[in-house]
């Protein structure tokens, strides 16, 4: 293999594991699909023309998050690093993504359930949320 192809093939790996794991294709995503309207430190707001279902089923279908959940006519949608809560808004909804660091850790989503309480995987309805087992 030539030099250059060579680079252009080692390129090409760091590319796909950048993109692999980082938590960031939903924030690339919404990033590229909606206007952000704000920036506090790891917390983005965008802004969608569409309602809330119609928003949430978009960034689902892009990039499926490994936890799905409504509640109060908000959707939640868990990522590996990040919390995406859709709300209806005048003429469209609002899309909120905030980094696992903040309240996903101290238990504030426990309320939808298993996928969103911190330590408990997706769906086994385990422990490792506020209160179990206290």
């Amino acid at each position: 293999m030539s030099p250059a192809r060579r680079l252009a093939a080692l390129l090409l790996i760091v590319a796909l594991l950048a993109g692999c794991g980082s938590g960031t294709r939903v924030r690339d995503f919404l990033d590229d699909t909606y206007e952000r309207t704000e920036i506090i430190d790891d917390t983005s707001v965008y802004s969608s023309p569409d309602p809330v279902g119609t928003t949430t089923a978009a960034i689902a279908d892009a990039v499926p998050p490994a936890e799905r959940q409504a509640d109060g006519g908000n959707e939640y949608l868990r990522y590996d690093d990040d919390i995406v809560i859709v709300s209806a808004a005048t003429g469209g909804s609002t899309v909120r993504v905030e980094d696992l660091d903040g309240r996903y850790r101290s238990g504030f989503f426990a309320f939808l359930g298993p996928g969103f309480r911190p330590g408990s995987p997706a769906g086994t309805g385990g422990g490792g949320g506020p209160g179990d087992g206290k």
